[in-house]
């Protein structure tokens, strides 16, 4: 036993250095929050808490696992931030949705949460300053696009402060064995993310659309032989069996959501402009319009189309752009692009999202 005692000694010791570290670590929090509320700075900067990760992850030689020590981290930011100030996070809940788990994903688990039942009233919330920021999901690397965050934009006048990209592992949840499930509840993104193995495994079962997979979860706790497809987290939180894993079509299934928020965060070095514009109803408008982007050399790594709803057949598109608003070239180019435009507005330059490890959602 002597080897190990000395071992757990050593164990002990770093604890009481981890201690320490942590504490004085908590003080400077505590400083930096006074600071900036005497500057008027926001206390959340994505840019600054991702160049964090970035460096922390960077420094390890893998001994501690990589999901581990970014877990670790996060919930150190995390509990570091709200020492400055509690933060309030909206997201589409209930409790246990992806969008749920995004949003502890990038704020860390010492946030208050507030869920809402649409996208609609996140934006609304963070738009009236009933939270400080909302976590929204934006498309899905199978099933696409989410047009109702799009559609919002119009409305709204919301930045965006960051991105996060999350790992989508889907569950059946059941208290019935599979054979006798007759009826599957889940927001339409999961539906059509499972599909294939629905249709394989459930051919008969009926699928019921609901405004998210948290919902679905409730659904099928008071339903008769019913199912629905969520987390596994959620199977914890509702006390509902899981009936089958990873019936997801694609082991490559990530979703990307959108941080919303009221300022514009700092060029991190790795960033990206989100921008929605109007063209002229003429031939070649769009073409010119994004001619400028190619005469810079700015990437364009999405765009989108959507109808204003003001005219038939009046669309509005919507452009991701590698770089942020303050980059000369992106500026200059953005400017060109709005002399070709009915009308432009920025949504925001933020910092990409981080995937560190295939899998591993940051």
């Amino acid at each position: 036993m002597e080897p190990l005692k000395k071992l757990r000694k050593e164990i002990d010791k770093i604890d009481r250095e981890l201690v320490k570290l942590l504490d004085r670590r908590a003080q400077l929090a505590r400083e930096i929050g006074k600071q900036k509320a005497e500057k008027n700075i926001a206390v959340f900067d994505p840019s600054r808490q991702k160049n964090i990760m970035d460096k922390v992850l960077q420094l390890s030689d893998g001994s501690f696992p990589i999901e581990g020590l970014k877990t670790v981290y996060t919930e150190i930011i995390s509990t570091c931030l709200n020492l400055e100030k509690r933060l309030t996070i909206g997201y589409l809940g209930p409790e246990a949705t992806f969008t749920h788990l995004a949003a502890i994903s990038e704020f860390g688990s010492s946030c208050e949460f507030i869920p809402y039942d649409t996208i609609y009233d996140i934006f609304v919330a963070v738009d009236s300053d009933d939270v400080h920021f909302g976590v929204v999901p934006i498309e899905n690397s199978t099933g696409g696009i989410v047009h109702h965050t799009l559609d919002r934009f119009l409305e709204f006048d919301v930045n965006i402060t960051s991105e996060v990209i999350v790992y989508i592992k889907h569950t059946l949840l059941s208290n019935y064995p599979l054979k006798q499930i007759k009826k599957v509840y889940s927001n339409p993104q999961a539906l059509m993310q499972c599909s294939v193995w629905l249709r394989k495994n459930l051919p008969k079962a009926e699928l019921k659309e609901v405004s998210t997979t948290a919902k679905g979860v409730l659904m099928a706790k008071r339903t008769r032989y019913a199912g629905s497809i969520g987390s596994e987290l959620a199977a914890k939180i509702y006390n509902i069996k899981i009936a089958a894993r990873g019936i997801e079509d694609s082991k490559d299934n990530f979703t990307r959501f959108l941080v919303l928020g009221k300022f514009t965060p700092p060029p991190s070095g790795n960033d990206k402009t989100s921008i929605m514009f109007s063209t002229k109803d003429k031939p070649g408008a769009l073409h010119s319009a994004l001619l400028p982007f190619a005469k810079s050399g700015i990437n364009l790594s999405k765009i989108e189309s959507r109808p204003t709803r003001r005219r038939a057949w009046e669309y509005v598109f919507f452009v991701d752009l590698e770089g942020h608003i303050e980059d000369v070239k992106v500026k200059k180019a953005v400017k060109e692009v709005e002399t070709y435009s009915t009308f432009l507005k920025v949504l925001g330059s933020y910092p990409c999202a981080r995937v560190y490890k295939k899998h591993s959602p940051v």
